[in-house]
């Protein structure tokens, strides 16, 4: 079960976003990404938040339209995109999909990346994505489908991450020990050798590395 989470952050193509939608079982509005809903056209299950950031006439658009609205205090210890992350975990998704979530405010978009942690403690395929971006975080591995526009940078969400072994990258690294603070694993890319090599694999023995998928604007 995919679970698709909006949020207020920066979104530029509302048409990258849709074949998200169609492809969630579960889809969430969370606060000011009731407006990128409305945008799209979409109709979600849920729209949660503090609503701290929307207008009154967004917030009857969706009630009115018989949509589950749930509001929650302006003070609270979580973030509304957290709450929505633990309603989409409640609900039994296996892959959570953040859009939305990388925008202005960095410590918002940084307390993001932190909730793939919380996501992959439970068990669950967590991604942060833009028209420029997929960020996921792996403690054990991953396969990639190649693309020639993209950038492959892995960067240690832990102090140290140990056993990092790829295949399919142009700068190959094996048993590889990476740390906090040196840049080494910023924008790899992928290796072509046949035709039919169409996917590559980054695998660790220990820690949580960021795996980030970037393509320039």
């Amino acid at each position: 079960m995919t679970g698709f989470l909006i949020c207020g952050g920066n979104i530029e193509d509302y048409n990258f976003y849709k074949n998200y939608a169609q492809n969630a079982d579960l889809i969430i509005g969370v606060d000011s990404g009731a407006y990128h809903l409305k945008a799209m056209g979409l109709k979600p299950h849920l729209i949660l938040g503090d609503f701290d950031s929307i207008e009154k006439e967004i917030y009857d658009y969706f009630s009115n339209m018989g949509i589950d609205v749930r509001k929650y205090p302006v003070e609270k210890d979580e973030t509304d995109t957290e709450l929505a992350v633990d309603y989409a975990m409640a609900k039994g998704c296996s892959k959570i999909i953040i859009a939305g979530g990388i925008g202005s405010r960095f410590d918002h978009t940084l307390a993001n990346v932190f909730l793939l942690k919380k996501m992959l403690d439970k068990g669950v395929e967590g991604w942060i994505v833009n028209e420029y971006n997929q960020i996921t975080l792996i403690n054990e591995k991953i396969k990639i489908k190649k693309d020639r526009e993209i950038k492959v940078s892995l960067l240690p969400l832990s102090d140290a991450v140990d056993g990092i072994s790829t295949k399919g990258l142009y700068y190959p690294l094996h048993d590889y020990r990476m740390e906090i603070g040196p840049t080494r694993g910023i924008s790899n890319e992928f290796e072509y050798v046949k035709d039919t090599d169409d996917f590559a694999e980054v695998s660790v023995k220990s820690g949580l590395l960021l795996v980030i998928l970037a393509r320039d604007k």
